[in-house]
């Protein structure tokens, strides 16, 4: 199986340029995510990989072979599109072989049919088509469904025979244009579940496009994380949660997102809203001494404590709760610094300088509510103010 290099691959459609020097090398068998806003390019990334789109400048290569002017059917890839693209008049059987019967058999529409009889034939020969469709049937449980139309089929059925006649023509590489989008949010999960199985069961590269991040943290095992046609950051889920590379991957990876504070940088520590950050002198003094005066400081929700005191702690943040979402195990609860009547936003202001915080369980928690903000400073994360790089301390 191929490692899969791009080497400054760019894109442009007339002037518009949509993929900027993208170069990363994608081991063999491995499931790389594509992630980003819509519009960032991954869509056309992946239609470049799959030759169904060419690039403008900079080279693919399939191990030592450059795929630039090759076209798709001799990529030896499989590709998983959004809408299913499934044959509405064909059963799931003759969906599943149809790549396989086009391999073999390329006359296959000029087959003389009575009663269907020749194209049942061809399908059942032993050893044959017909083995590899109920080997795969079986691996995605859509045995007892063979014989029906798609239009009899459910969401979640529809996306698994999308993928089995992916599968059932052995390729080097999938490549899945955000496959669970048109899916709900249960059988969303079902499917993730569904497609990392699968991924370890057939041993084979994926390349799956989303602007989900739920989906790329729980699925891949390596994330490219696109802006504007860019790559941010290209790591492992854990690498790109824990150290965001930049502002952007920050506050696109976590939801809610991480939550960034400005922040002085004095001889005597960090202060934030006005209020002295406890046990950050060490840290302010290696930020002193590569030149920042001012930073952005990040921290998680999940490292965030809210304590509901109204008299003002040692160490702690004064805020009060803007929102709060009561989600059964977690609360998640939105605050501000300083007092509620500082702060009369309506409608889409009041977003405007919202934090967060996530805490376990159900937290009885009021709108309005006056509140401590706290955090251990060994959970943050430092970005330049400026350029809104991380710094490495």
């Amino acid at each position: 199986m191929p490692t899969i290099t791009f080497d400054g691959v760019s894109k442009s459609f007339g002037a518009n340029r949509v993929i900027t020097g993208f170069t990363a090398t994608v081991p063999d068998r491995d499931f790389l995510v594509l992630l980003g806003p819509s519009g960032c390019g991954k869509s056309t990334m992946l239609r470049m990989i799959a030759g169904l789109t060419d690039i403008s400048s900079g080279e693919l290569r399939f191990d030592d072979t450059i795929m630039n002017k090759l076209s798709p059917k001799q990529r030896n890839i499989a590709f998983v599109f959004q809408s299913y693209a499934l044959y509405p008049h064909m059963s799931v059987r003759s969906n599943i072989a149809f790549p396989l019967l086009m391999d073999h058999f390329r006359w296959w529409h000029h087959i003389p049919i009575v009663g269907g009889f020749a194209r049942r034939a061809i399908l059942k020969r032993p050893g044959g088509v017909s083995e590899k469709v109920d080997q795969v049937a079986g691996m995605l449980e859509l045995t007892d469904y063979l014989d029906r139309k798609p239009r009899a089929l459910s969401g979640g059925q529809r996306q698994r025979v999308a993928l089995g006649r992916s599968l059932v023509r052995e390729p080097a590489v999938y490549l899945l244009d955000e496959p669970l989008s048109n899916l709900d949010a249960k059988l969303r999960t079902q499917m993730r579940a569904e497609i990392s199985a699968l991924h370890a069961r057939v041993k084979k590269t994926f390349i799956y496009v989303t602007h989900d991040q739920v989906e790329a943290m729980t699925m891949g095992t390596t994330i490219i994380v696109l802006s504007e046609g860019v790559i941010q950051q290209y790591g492992s889920p854990k690498e790109i949660y824990d150290e965001p590379a930049n502002v952007f991957v920050a506050r696109f990876i976590g939801s809610p997102p991480m939550n960034l504070f400005a922040a002085e940088v004095r001889e005597d520590g960090l202060v934030v809203a006005g209020l002295a950050v406890s046990n950050s002198r060490e840290t302010a003094a290696r930020l002193r001494a590569v030149g920042r005066s001012t930073i952005q400081l990040g921290v998680r929700a999940e490292k965030i404590s809210v304590d509901a005191a109204k008299e003002p702690i040692a160490n702690a943040l004064g805020a009060y709760v803007a929102v709060v979402e009561h989600l059964g195990s977690e609360t998640v609860a939105g605050f501000k610094f300083g007092a509620m009547g500082e702060h009369s936003e309506v409608g889409a202001a009041a977003s405007r300088d919202l934090h967060y915080a996530k805490l376990i369980g159900d937290v009885p928690l009021t709108v309005g509510q006056v509140c401590q903000i706290g955090f251990d400073i060994g959970d943050a994360v430092w970005f330049d103010s400026n350029s809104g790089e991380r710094i490495a301390l």
